[in-house]
């Protein structure tokens, strides 16, 4: 499935987008969790920002 999914992401209006992978800190136990997301490349830079 993940072959496909980026083959779909390198044709087309794919190129539009990233997949970012965001380390977060997890406030009650101190643990870090990774969040990823399908991202417009004009909004990288606002995922990073946010918590």
């Amino acid at each position: 499935m993940a072959k496909k999914v980026v083959a779909t992401l390198k044709s087309g209006k794919g190129k539009e987008f990233s997949k970012v992978i965001k380390m977060v800190k997890n406030p009650e136990t101190g643990a870090y969790q990774f969040k990823e997301e399908v991202v417009h490349n004009d909004h990288v830079k606002d995922f990073l920002k946010g918590k």
